[in-house]
C-alpha cells in the first residue's frame, strides 16, 4: 500500500450521523483511510481537538455589486476570512446584466473567482426573468455544474411575479435541479417604505418596520405553493422569523421537497440593535432584518429538529464609514448585508452546542453535510470519509475568546459580533491535505481554490 502523506491522530472525529476516536490518513490531496494507530510521512497531533470535516457555506456575497457600491470583501479577504474561521467551501452568486447570456455570465463570475479564492467554490445563477430564451440556457449551465438558481420575490430588476416563477420554478422542476428564494413581499415593503419616509423616520430604527414579518410569511407561504403546483425542490434562504420556519415546517409536513436556511444573526442578534444612537443601528441593517428574540428561540428550535437545513452566513459586509453611510438620511439607501463567515463554526458550536439547541452531530450537519448534499456536493465535501477531499478542521472545544474585529480577517471596519464570547474555537484549518490557517492566522500559501461543478442535489 502506498505512503500515507499525512495523518491527524488523536482526535475525535465528528460527521452528521457519528462520533468516533480515530486516525485520518491523508494522501494525494483525498482521506485515504481512517482507523487507529495509522502511521505517515507527517504527523498532526489532535489531541484533545475535535477533527470535522471543513464547513461549507453556501451563501456569500463576495464582490457584489449593491447600487452605487460594492461588497467589501473580494474573493481573496473573503476566502481566506472564511478558511480561518473553518469553512473551506463557499457558493456565491451569479448575477447577469441585462442583455448578457448565462454562460458569460458564469464564465466571466468563474474567471474572477479563480484569480483570488483561497478556497473551492461553487456558483448560483440568479434568475431575473421567465423568458424562453432564458430558460433554454439552464441545461447549459447544469452541464457546467451550477445546478441551483436564485430567485427573488423583491428588488426592482430581480423579482418575478407569480407567472414568472410559475414558469422558471417549472423549467427547474424539469431539470431537477433546486430554486433558492429570497421570499419577502415587495408590495409590503415599498408601501411601508414610503409610509415610513412620508413620516420623516429615516433612521436605521425604520428599516425592520419597512420588512415586516409578515412580508416574509406570505412571501414564504406563496413560494412554497407555487413550488408546490410546480412539483419543483425549494430551498427559502436566510429565513428570519418563526412564522417563515412554520411555513417550511408545514410544507414538509405535507411531503414537499422544501428546505430552509437560517443564519447566526437570526439566531443570536434582535431587532432591539437598531435602536442604538448615533446611526450605530445601521450596522444591523439586512434583509430580512434582525427580529425578536421569541423568532431566535423559534429558530434554534427549527434548526434542532430539523425543518431548517442549513446554517449559512448571508455574508455580505460593507463598511460602516463609506458605504452604510450612504443612508445616513434615509434608510433604504443603507446598503443591507452583514459580515460573518469567520465566525459561523465558532458561534454555531458557543451558542449552539454549549447552548443546549445542537448535538455534535446535528452542528456539523447544519454547518457542513447538508449544505453539501442539497449543493450537490457530498460526499467530496461535508464528511470524513475515504475518498473525500481532505478538506478538515481541528477544532479546540475549550478554547476561550471573545470576538473582536482585529482578530478577523474580513475586510470591513466592524464585526456585529463584537464582545460576544465564544467556547470553541477552529486552531487549524487544512485544505486538501495542506494547513492553510492555524490559531486565527492564514498561512502564506500557494493553495488555490478550484471551481467545484456540482451534481444535482441529493433530496
Amino acid at each position: 500500500m502506498k505512503a500515507i502523506d499525512l495523518v491527524i491522530k488523536g482526535g475525535t472525529l465528528i460527521n452528521a450521523s457519528e462520533v468516533i476516536e480515530a486516525d485520518i490518513g491523508i494522501s494525494d490531496e483525498k482521506i485515504a483511510l481512517i482507523g487507529k494507530n495509522l502511521e505517515g510521512k507527517e504527523i498532526i497531533d489532535a489531541g484533545g481537538l475535535y477533527v470535522l470535516p471543513g464547513a461549507v457555506d453556501p451563501h456569500v456575497h463576495l464582490e457584489m455589486p449593491a447600487g452605487i457600491t460594492t461588497s467589501s470583501d473580494d474573493w481573496q479577504s473573503g476566502s481566506i476570512a472564511a478558511a480561518c474561521g473553518g469553512t473551506t467551501t463557499l457558493i456565491d452568486f451569479v448575477e447577469p446584466e441585462n442583455n448578457q447570456s448565462l454562460r458569460e455570465a458564469y464564465m466571466l463570475r468563474r474567471q474572477q473567482a479563480e484569480n483570488k479564492s483561497v478556497l473551492d467554490f461553487g456558483l448560483h445563477m440568479t434568475i431575473t426573468n421567465s423568458e424562453q430564451n432564458t430558460l433554454s440556457q439552464l441545461p447549459d449551465l447544469i452541464e457546467q455544474g451550477i445546478t441551483s438558481f436564485k430567485l427573488y420575490t423583491t428588488y426592482t430588476g430581480f423579482k418575478l411575479d407569480d407567472t414568472q416563477l410559475l414558469k422558471v420554478l417549472n423549467a427547474i422542476h424539469k431539470l431537477e435541479a433546486l430554486a433558492i428564494v429570497h421570499s419577502e413581499n415587495d408590495a409590503i415593503i415599498q408601501w411601508r417604505t414610503q409610509d415610513l419616509l412620508k413620516t420623516d423616520l429615516n433612521n436605521p430604527a425604520s428599516h425592520p418596520l419597512s420588512r415586516p414579518e409578515t412580508a416574509e410569511r406570505e412571501a414564504i407561504h406563496r413560494i412554497l405553493s407555487l413550488a408546490e403546483i410546480t412539483r419543483a425542490f425549494v430551498y427559502i434562504v436566510h429565513i428570519s422569523t418563526r412564522q417563515g420556519a412554520e411555513m417550511v415546517c408545514h410544507a414538509r409536513l405535507r411531503g414537499q421537497k422544501a428546505f430552509g436556511e437560517t443564519c447566526p444573526q437570526y439566531l443570536l442578534l434582535d431587532h432591539s440593535l437598531y435602536q442604538q444612537p448615533d446611526f450605530e443601528g445601521a450596522k444591523f441593517v439586512c434583509s430580512p432584518p434582525l427580529r425578536k428574540k421569541s423568532d431566535t428561540r423559534a429558530l434554534w428550535q427549527a434548526l434542532s429538529n430539523g425543518t431548517i437545513q442549513v446554517a449559512a452566513t448571508d455574508h455580505c459586509p460593507f463598511f460602516f464609514k463609506g458605504q452604510k453611510d450612504l443612508g445616513k438620511d434615509n434608510f433604504s439607501k443603507i446598503p443591507g448585508g452583514l459580515p460573518g463567515v469567520g465566525l459561523r463554526l465558532s458561534l454555531m458550536y458557543s451558542y449552539g452546542v454549549c447552548g443546549g439547541h445542537l448535538s455534535l452531530n446535528r452542528w456539523v450537519e447544519t454547518c457542513s453535510t447538508a449544505a453539501a448534499r442539497l449543493f450537490g456536493l457530498y460526499p467530496r465535501k461535508g464528511c470524513l470519509l475515504p475518498g473525500a477531499d481532505a478538506d478538515i478542521v481541528l477544532f479546540d472545544p475549550h478554547k476561550i475568546l471573545t470576538v473582536r474585529k482585529d482578530i478577523l480577517h474580513e475586510n470591513v471596519d466592524y464585526t456585529p459580533y463584537e464582545g460576544m464570547q465564544l467556547k470553541g474555537y477552529p486552531v487549524m484549518t487544512i485544505k486538501g491535505g495542506k494547513p492553510i490557517a492555524k490559531d486565527g492566522t492564514f498561512l502564506d500559501t500557494k493553495i488555490t481554490g478550484k471551481y467545484l461543478a456540482r451534481k444535482l442535489p441529493d433530496c
